[in-house]
Formats: structure tokens, sequence, C-alpha cells
């Protein structure tokens, strides 16, 4: 194939509009120059009209030779040899392009055209072209494989995924195969490695999908590989989703994102970590909980049978604060090198607030923390439950002061949450829960609440105003319920 000059223009370029009369009589006279157009056929014909060339350019279809050459801006002239690139201007460089023409034996009249002049944009790096360019080289790849929903022109496409039940009763963003792309660019795994099968239908959840779910969720791209570690974590056995999900109790996932990669996605770990106004802190957990509804297959009041649920389990997500912590990380502590991000699952209920505006030394401060945990489910029930506490800055530094590390205070918390037998025992107190008074040898014996030290979790977050600390209760403990889990967000950048 002998050499020729590509000519790359779109219809709105004033640059272009100069030069193409140019090439139009260079190639009218034989030289070898092909001329693409970016723009449509309407709008490329028009500008043909509009200039008196020759010949209406052909079209870049689907912008390919664009997608190719990759060009900065338009006009861009080419110089192929067999499909192979010598040489290239963009813009309009009069020396440069009679050099270029040389080449192929070609003399362009560029007398009447300045001596430089920058071009215009190539249509594919505008952001949207970009996107849609992106999103069909993926689907052509096989990166990205999911079934496409058409949504009918008179149809609101928020009401048309709420109606066919792909989302949690609140609008989601639309997954458009742009914005899931743009999603998994925050992962260098595969889009069809898989992450975890989802119960209860043991849904195959790809990077893809749990990109797809995130992007609905409204999550930050860049929170993608939280978002992967989330759902790792939960789809482990010793977590138990499925039950988790089937379970009249009101638990849900709490994710504790616990390490640097919390800060370097905007989350919050400070004020109102719990709350609103923070977007990575409010979608991670939704997005972990629409991947759980429209990947495994769980829906309120059929798979999901929670009698009462509560807000959590729209999503619940926050991220430990690591400045002016009294001891190290959770991640750390489970056992994840120190400078990575774990995040931390946790079924849980609904948080209480524990207020001690008095307590000045730990033993007095752990023994309210005790009592906040003791109500866990019922303070009469015993070794069902675990418990995570959210220590508060201002709570935290009454142990930071004297020198507690989180085993310190683990197990202050595991023996001040001990009861006497005979105060568990049913009828105490009025009331008809607890333990089986025959099981009751000795009133005085001491039954502890949780059945070890370690099944009290502690997460350090929250603003610096307040001596306020919350307590989450957990679903059933250990084999027979759920075992918190962590996974390395690391693995999934």
């Amino acid at each position: 194939m002998a050499p020729e000059l590509l000519v790359l223009v779109k219809h709105d370029c004033p640059v272009c509009d100069q030069v193409l009369p140019v090439f139009d009589d260079a190639r009218a006279g034989g030289a070898p120059v092909r001329i693409l157009s970016q723009s449509s056929a309407p709008d490329t014909a028009e500008q043909a009209r509009r200039l008196g060339l020759g010949e209406v350019p052909a079209l870049d279809e689907d912008l390919e030779a664009s997608v190719r050459y990759d060009p900065d801006a338009v006009p861009a002239v080419l110089l192929l040899d067999g499909g192979a690139e010598r040489g290239r201007v963009e813009g309009l460089d009069r020396a440069r392009l009679s050099a270029l023409a040389a080449q192929v034996g070609t003399t362009l009249d560029v007398s009447g055209l300045p001596e430089h002049r920058p071009g215009c944009a190539s249509k594919a790096r505008d952001p949207e072209v970009a996107a849609r360019l992106a999103a069909r080289a993926a689907r052509r790849d096989g990166r990205i494989r999911s079934r496409v929903l058409t949504v009918g022109v008179l149809e609101d496409v928020h009401e048309a995924l709420h109606e066919r039940g792909l989302t949690d009763g609140l609008p989601v963003v639309p997954p458009t195969p742009e914005r899931v792309v743009a999603m998994l660019a925050h992962s260098s795994r595969s889009p069809q490695d898989l992450v975890g099968s989802v119960p209860p239908y043991d849904g195959e959840a790809t990077v893809e999908k749990v990109a797809i779910n995130a992007v609905m969720a409204g999550c930050p791209a860049e929170a993608l590989p939280v978002v992967l570690a989330a759902v790792e974590a939960a789809c482990r056995p010793e977590f138990a989703l499925h039950g988790l999900i089937a379970t009249t109790h009101p638990a849900g996932p709490t994710v504790i994102v616990s390490g640097p990669h919390a800060d370097r996605i905007g989350m919050n770990a400070g004020g109102n970590s719990l709350g609103q106004g923070n977007r990575a802190n409010l979608t991670i957990g939704r997005a972990l909980q629409l991947v759980v509804r429209n990947v495994g297959g769980s829906r309120p009041g059929v798979e999901d049978r929670a009698a009462h649920g509560q807000m959590g389990k729209v999503g619940s997500c926050f991220a430990e604060r690591l400045d002016g912590m009294p001891w190290a990380p959770l991640g750390v502590a489970r056992g994840v090198d120190a400078g990575d991000t774990a995040v931390v699952l946790v079924a849980t209920e609904a948080p209480r607030l524990v207020i001690d505006q008095l307590a000045r030394e730990p033993e007095a401060l752990a023994a309210s923390f005790a009592l906040a945990l003791r109500s866990i489910a019922h303070p009469k029930l015993v070794l069902a439950m675990d418990g995570l506490l959210l220590v508060g800055p201002e709570h935290g530094r009454v142990f930071a002061a004297a020198g507690w590390d989180r085993e310190r205070l683990c197990e202050e918390l595991f023996e001040r949450t001990k009861a006497p037998a005979g105060e568990l025992a049913r009828g105490a107190g009025g009331s008809a829960e607890g333990i089986d008074p025959k099981w009751v040898s000795d009133p005085a014996m001491p039954v502890q609440k949780f059945a070890a030290a370690d099944r009290i979790l502690l997460a350090y977050a929250g603003g610096d105003a307040g001596l306020f600390s919350m307590v989450f209760g957990t679903w059933v403990a250990g084999e027979v319920g759920s075992t918190p889990v962590h996974a390395r967000v690391e693995d999934w950048l």
C-alpha cells in the first residue's frame, strides 16, 4: 500500500474549514489524500456545501480512525505507510503540512493559510463521546457482559428501574455502560473476576456486577475497591449472609473502613460519621445491599424476613478515625498490615448512644460502657450476641491518658458485663425473659454476657466535641450466627 495522507476533520472547527479546501484540491489533483469527518452525514454535507468542496468527505464511522490514531486536536493530518503512522500534524502549521505532503510526492497550495493556528479538540476527546466509545470497546472486548435493560422513550428511567424491582425503594443512578466503565477504571482487576457468590440464590458477583450496583448506589468511582472488599467479606461462609438475610432479627451488614484508603476516597471518620453529608459513607453500604438484592436475589418480605428492620439496612458504613486513636486500628488488630486498609464487616442492629459526661477515669467509663453493652438484645439474654463499641474521641482520650490498649479495655468490659445468675433467671425483676431457673444452682455465680473478651469489637470515630460513644448489638453470635470478617482493600485496587 502506497503512503497516503489521512486528514481528520469535523464540521464545527474553523481551522478545519481553512485547511479542507487545500486538501480537497490536492485530492482532486490525484494526490493520495483521504479525508474523514468526525461529524454526522448531514453536518459533513453542509460543511462541504458551505466550503464549496468538490467532494463530500467520507465519515469516520463510529470514530474508528479517531480512536485508533487518537489525536488531541483536529485538523489532524497523518502520514500513513501501509497503515503505520510515520508522522502527523495537529492543528495548522503551514511549513510542517508542506513537509508532510512532500513525503507522499504532493505539493499543497498553502499560500492562503496562516503560519500557525491551534486546532479544535478531537471529537473523540469530548468527555461524553469518549465515555461512549470506551463503553463500546469494553462491550466489544468482553470486559462488560451484563444484559442491557431497555427503557422506553416515554418511560421515566427512575420509575422504570423501581418498577423492575432493581432499587432499594430510593431512586438510583441509572447504570449506563459509560458510568459502569468509568467505575471499573478504578480497579485493576478484570471485570469478569468473581468477587463472591451472593446468597440467597448464589448469584455470581463479578467485578462488573458489583460496579453496576455501585453506580446505582451513587458511589464515587474511587470507592469501588472498598465496595469490592465489602462484597468479598460478606460472601465468606463465616459471615453467614444467608442467615442474616433470612432472619427476623433487624440486623444488617455494617461496613467499617479501617485504614488510610478511607481518607483517600474522602470518607468521613469525624463528626456525623454515622449520619448524612458524606457521599462515600452513605453509598458504600448501600452498594453492598444493592448487590445482595440485585445479584443475590434478596427481597424484603420474601427472602428478607426482618420483623422490623432498621435504617442501617439501606446501608451502614463509616470510617475509623486514625488521628488521636488510643489503640491500633481495627484492621491492624485483625491482622492487616499497618499502612493497608481493611473493610471489617459486622452484622449489627441500629446503634444506640452512650452518654457519660462525668467519668474521668478509665474504670468508671468502662462501667458505663458495660451497662450499655449488657442491654444488647435484652439485659437478661447472655452468650447470644456480640457487641460493637464505637468509641468517640473525647471518651477515647480517657483511655489514651491511662495507657489502656484495646485488649485492656475489652477485658475490662468482659468482666463488667457479667451479672449474678439469680438476676438473669426467668422471672427475676418481673421479666419472664432469661435463664431457665433449673440451670441456676448458685444465684450469686457470675455469668458472662459475651462468650469471650474478643467478642467485643472496638472501633474509633466521631467528632471532637461530645462525651458520646455508640453501641451496636449484633445478630446471633458465633458458629450458629455471624462472625465479623474482614478483607483488604488493596487486593481490589
